[in-house]
């Protein structure tokens, strides 16, 4: 059996273990093999994978990186090509699985249910002002709203794209959503190395 083959028969499996949610969200395709980029419509999603219409096709067995508006970077593997869409299978830890599995019951449930309740990390609300800069160069002064080992989220009129990498007192983060107020920064590598104190790191100015 193929690799390709191999990822087809996992892929069917995970679908009968992660239901799919039907989003309508738009997101931005990337395959490493040949640098392509486009925007894409995500019509359904799981923890474990999703299925797309874009205008790139890459074959099955293809390595994909995916960003999902909301729902932030996964990584997988093409499974399946049809005429109108098709599938990818995320690589992803159990933490983000899960983190995604509360996503897509806020998702679900966003009239009803508030953020805050599905953070997997406690935030604390810590007034200051700080600085991050994107990738092409521009420092972008802003105010810190609340932060945990997780992530920060900031008011700032500048909205970079979400998905974009930034870097925010020596940590490297990504545009994870946007708010009424400003954005939401995801630290990058969290999930396997924790940071004791990210307030101490801002070196906030109050």
């Amino acid at each position: 059996m193929t690799d390709s083959e191999l990822a087809i028969t996992k892929a069917r499996a995970e679908r009968r273990r992660f239901k799919r949610v039907r989003v309508g969200l738009p997101g931005r395709l990337f395959t490493p093999g040949d640098s392509k980029e486009a925007r894409c419509q995500v019509c359904d999603l799981s923890p474990g994978g999703a299925t797309i219409v874009c205008e790139l096709s890459p074959e099955p067995g293809t390595q994909v990186v995916l960003y999902v508006d909301g729902f932030g970077r996964f990584e997988g593997q093409v499974i399946r090509l049809d005429e109108a869409n098709f599938g990818v299978h995320f690589s992803c830890t159990a933490l983000k699985r899960e983190r995604t599995a509360e996503q897509l019951t806020l998702f679900l449930n966003k009239d009803i249910v508030d953020e805050t309740v599905l953070r997997r990390h406690e935030r604390t609300t810590h007034k200051g002002f700080a600085k991050f800069t994107r990738a092409d160069g521009q420092i972008v002064h802003c105010e810190v709203m609340d932060i945990s080992a997780s992530g920060v989220s900031l008011k700032t009129d500048v909205r970079p794209a979400i998905g974009e990498f930034v870097l925010i007192a020596q940590m490297a983060g990504r545009i994870a959503r946007h708010h009424e107020h400003g954005l939401g920064i995801e630290f990058v590598g969290q999930e396997r190395a924790q940071s004791a104190e990210p307030t101490a790191r801002l070196n906030l100015v109050r």
